[in-house]
């Protein structure tokens, strides 16, 4: 892996070239244009000098002293006014990067007294958290007992609280980043987030004996993500596509857990050729969708496609500088011959992935893939955090087919009932999930929700429920959704969109799927609620409809916008197919 460490590096290397001249003298992020800082930046900025730094022991890139901007990035982030236990946890293994101790460490060196004063009562604050704020604990607690700011090191419990916690919040172990507000069982990617955060976090410790010990327990849980990488992964290498923080963000954390796990051997001999090929076809889908590489820095957001609103172009640009480092120094490690990758044979499969069932709800993720055709697609029920978007919503996901726009609420290929100002979606939970193998070799997912529920994951008890049925058979789709009421109530609306979108025309891999002329294949097999497809949107010039990926051209809106009198016993149905045209972009 020796020419995938080196170009990982040269890459870093490029993307730090471009932006270290954003750090200010007083360690803050000047944004790109069109763009505002966030305040966790500069802490973001000191990790990814941090990790250059322990890549390469160089303390000068382009004339830049990195030992001189980390120290003014940790300064800005220890004495803003706004605590952020995110720029915090990030700058305080940026600072460990450099060596542990104080005494022997350069950037701890040209702090000033005052700032020092402040890191230490900081890193000393705690917040206990039930969601992924908890991994900042977790940084903090090994910077302050490894810089030697403590002789008592809260890191092994604060990792034990963390996994108790998991399997509280899910009986399948997978981790529920619970919203503060909002509906709970949000499992999304950072739930690799998370553990890649907590691992690396663990490699500085300057305690070798607990970072052994903890290895194992990590380890149980980490590998349920692991196991879901050979399904989960599209065979162009498109990654994580659900949830929240994906995009460029699901290619790279996926990527990391595989080569912290590659280096830790936690996959097996017989099983690592296949892992490899998923290392390279998740870092090529990367490298070609996210890089320019002809100036060398990531684009995240441009005239075609666009990020999530708590990510800036400058983060994502020091973040992958990060990563890209890490990945460069893993790959040393590792030493593996990328020659050895077994390119993966093409299968057709359904396949349910429960994260919780208790008596409350069931939320898991369905995967479907056809090998015929291409078509690979994912359908979460899973909760959206503290802001509902399309990303969450229990539809198939297949970026370049069915498409959404990025960081925005659409109802994608299900229905949305709208009651007296509560709009509803048949997505965030089900009850009764099951799967199976139907007639002709096809695959069904059913499940059910004796509630319904609000797009901003409210539960609205006593007005109805709703059964869906997703039925995958060879290359088409069918959505049949029923729906009861309790009681005599008023549909004010019912609506459903579909979006026309392309993969990026500049940015993206060989092969990448798109739609062909015969389009998505849409259609209405019986509708109880009696809408109308409306004229056609078309949208490619409202940056609003920007996917992750690319564009989305055209919005198709199937609406009934007149009341609509429900009454209890009558079952009303809305069943959709799809039959795409999926080709390969040229």
């Amino acid at each position: 892996m020796l020419n995938f460490s080196e170009q990982c590096m040269d890459m870093a290397r490029s993307i730090l070239g471009k932006n270290l001249a954003s750090i200010n003298s007083d360690g803050s992020i000047t944004p790109v244009e069109n763009e505002v800082s966030l305040d966790f930046e500069p802490g973001h900025a000191a990790l990814a000098l941090g990790e250059f730094y322990r890549a390469t022991g160089l303390a000068e890139i382009e004339g830049f002293d990195i030992v001189d901007l980390c120290a003014r990035c940790i300064t800005a982030q220890t004495n803003d006014k706004e605590y952020t236990e995110d720029g915090l946890a990030y700058s305080s293994l940026g600072l460990l990067s450099f060596g542990p101790s104080k005494d022997r460490n350069p950037v701890w060196e040209r702090l000033l007294d005052d700032t020092r004063k402040n890191l230490d009562k900081r890193l000393l604050s705690r917040t206990d958290y039930d969601n992924h704020f908890q991994i900042f604990n977790i940084a903090k607690s090994v910077a302050r007992f490894s810089m030697g700011l403590s002789k008592k090191d809260e890191t092994g419990k604060l990792i034990d609280r963390f996994l108790e916690r998991i399997q509280q919040t899910s009986s399948a172990n997978y981790f529920d980043d619970k919203p503060s507000q909002g509906f709970d069982g949000v499992f999304d990617i950072y739930g690799i987030i998370s553990f890649v955060f907590i691992r690396q976090s663990l490699q500085l410790h300057a305690n070798m004996h607990l970072r052994d010990r903890k290895i194992p327990s990590l380890r149980t849980f980490a590998e349920k993500y692991l196991r879901m990488l050979p399904d989960l992964v599209r065979s162009d290498g498109l990654g994580w596509d659900f949830g929240r923080n994906i995009g460029a963000y699901g290619q790279m954390h996926c990527i990391s857990m595989l080569l912290q796990a590659m280096r830790d051997m936690w996959i097996s001999e017989d099983k690592m050729p296949e892992y490899m090929d998923i290392l390279c076809r998740l870092f090529q889908f990367f490298f070609m969708t996210y890089l320019d590489q002809e100036h060398g820095y990531l684009v995240i957001r441009d005239s075609e496609r666009s990020g999530a609103a708590a990510c800036t172009t400058r983060m994502a640009n020091f973040d992958a500088a990060r990563y890209l480092c890490q990945w460069s120094r893993l790959a040393k490690t590792v030493g593996r011959n990328m020659g050895d990758a077994k390119p993966s044979v093409a299968r057709s499969f359904g396949k349910y992935v429960l994260f919780d069932n208790s008596s409350r709800k069931e939320q898991g993720l369905f995967l479907y893939s056809n090998a015929d055709t291409g078509l690979h697609v994912h359908l979460p029920i899973t909760a959206p955090g503290e802001k509902n978007t399309a990303s969450s919503l229990a539809f198939p996901h297949m970026p370049g087919i069915f498409d959404w726009p990025a960081d925005r609420y659409l109802p994608i290929l299900i229905p949305e009932l709208t009651f007296g100002g509560k709009v509803t979606t048949p997505s965030y939970y089900g009850k009764r999930c099951t799967t199976g193998l139907g007639l002709r070799n096809s695959f069904f997912f059913r499940y059910e929700q004796p509630d319904l529920i609000t797009v901003d994951g409210e539960i609205l008890k006593g007005l109805g429920s709703c059964k869906v049925s997703w039925n995958f058979s060879g290359n088409k789709l069918t959505g049949d959704f029923v729906y009861s009421v309790h009681a005599p109530v008023v549909l004010d609306k019912m609506r459903l969109v579909v979006a026309i979108a392309a993969p990026h025309s500049e940015y993206r891999v060989p092969m990448s799927f798109t739609i062909g002329q015969k389009g998505l294949g849409v259609g209405i097999e019986r509708d109880d609620f009696q809408a109308n497809w409306l004229d056609t949107e078309v949208v490619s010039a409202d940056p609003q409809y920007r996917t992750y990926w690319g564009k989305i051209h055209y919005l198709q809106v199937y609406m009934r916008d007149r009341p609509l009198p429900m009454r209890p016993g009558v079952q009303y149905r809305i069943t959709i197919s799809l039959d795409p045209d999926i080709v390969y972009a040229e």
